[in-house]
């Protein structure tokens, strides 16, 4: 590996590689997983987005496999679970797992709980005060409890219709999200029904890392901002303004200064990529590989494929997640992973776990125009390690 050292223009193809070195492909997958590979990628990637959808695999596992090869998920449950935690849940790009010293940079966020949230937790905050502050101390007290063992608990607004159960919050519900968003409580990790385990701050984090009480003493403004770009920065190795800002779901307002600074300070370089409209930021300790020897399925969700505008210069790869597109009218399947092979993505694998047969079923395999010769066998040796770490006894399809 070489370190990209002065400012100058790149081909599409050094860029890809870039991209894909900064976001951990093309190390040689251990045989073993240990929790020192899961943190490499953790320091790779910086954000794991989570997903409910469990068609395949909970999202957040996949891509620790994608990088990694088959490992033992209950690694990274610990890390997220247990003392001292690695990884932490809050909404970073969205719904996400970070660092636990990210955490706090994000205090911009939960200041505005009051106005960016969704309906149900601004309506609980306002009126019913009381209520918030009791399940605050309820969980303080005697957390991690889940949203039905709070409502258990206090007894309050129960039962209650269960139309649209799902989306029906209670006000109970309702509270505690206000507060995991507020920063005013966090998540101690999610149960086998991916509901999350809501705990005190001081429960969760290393006794080092214990955010301050109050926000106000937090990391704060540009000081914040210039440190998420920053991070966003290395997880992309060279990126537009658009794609850093994205990776935390920044403002303009709030990146633009952040990149300037950076820029000032030598540690982006301002760079053109060839077939880029927009101007790109190189990462001043991005490894520039010769070649990236990788072959992955990648979530919908993964970290390298979030920004679409993204994918599409990247690798000429136009991705559109469907599961909320009617059947009839789904182009390609509802849970699709691109194929990532040789540097570019050379295909769209839609997969389900089918438990109860104990099959891995391709539902449908969508490839691109141009694909290597290589590749067919390389999909179905994912395919096969895919199944095996999910416990599948078989592909089909």
């Amino acid at each position: 590996m070489s370190t990209v050292a002065a400012p100058r223009r790149l081909s599409l193809a050094q860029a890809r590689r870039i991209a894909l070195a900064a976001q951990g492909f093309g190390r040689p997958r251990p045989e073993t997983v240990t929790t020192r590979h899961l943190q490499r990628v953790i320091d790779h990637v910086q954000v794991v987005q989570i997903d409910s959808v469990n068609v395949l695999s909970r999202s957040h596992y996949l891509p620790f496999f994608s990088r990694l090869g088959p490992y033992d998920r209950d690694l990274l449950d610990r890390a997220r679970d247990r003392a001292p935690r690695r990884l932490v849940e809050y909404w970073a790009h969205e719904a996400s797992l970070v660092p636990p010293t990210t955490w706090p940079l994000l205090t911009f966020r939960m200041e505005r709980a009051h106005a960016d949230s969704w309906g149900g937790m601004q309506s609980v905050a306002r009126d019913h005060p009381d209520l918030v502050a009791a399940v605050r101390r309820e969980v303080e007290a005697r957390g991690p409890l889940t949203a039905r063992e709070t409502e258990a608990a206090l007894a309050y607004d129960v039962p209650r219709a269960r139309d649209d159960w799902g989306w029906n919050w209670s006000l109970v519900k309702n509270a505690l999200e206000h507060l995991f968003w507020a920063g005013e409580i966090t998540s101690a990790g999610r149960t086998a029904q991916f509901e999350r385990r809501y705990a005190a701050l001081a429960r969760v984090f290393p006794p080092r890392l214990v955010p301050p009480a109050e926000p106000q003493d937090r990391p704060r403004g540009e000081a914040a901002f210039v440190e998420l770009i920053r991070l966003a920065a290395r997880a992309h190795g060279v990126g537009t303004e658009q794609c850093l800002r994205d990776y935390f779901r920044l403002r303009p307002e709030q990146a633009r200064p952040a990149i300037a600074h950076l820029v000032r300070s030598g540690e982006l370089v301002p760079v053109q990529v060839a077939g880029w409209r927009r101007a790109a930021y190189l990462h001043r300790d991005a490894r520039a590989p010769r070649r990236v020897s990788a072959s992955a399925l990648l979530s919908p969700f993964d970290s390298l494929i979030w920004q679409r505008e993204r994918t599409s210069a990247l690798f000429g790869f136009d991705y559109r997640l469907e599961i909320y597109v009617p059947a009839p009218q789904r182009r390609h399947g509802y849970y699709v992973l691109p194929f990532l092979h040789e540097e570019r993505l050379q295909g769209r694998v839609d997969l389900k776990a089918d438990r109860a047969a104990g099959v891995l079923r391709v539902q449908s395999l969508h490839w691109e125009e141009q694909v290597s010769p290589s590749a067919p066998a390389a999909l179905e040796a994912e395919l096969a390690a895919m199944a095996g770490w999910l416990g599948l006894g078989s592909v089909s399809g």
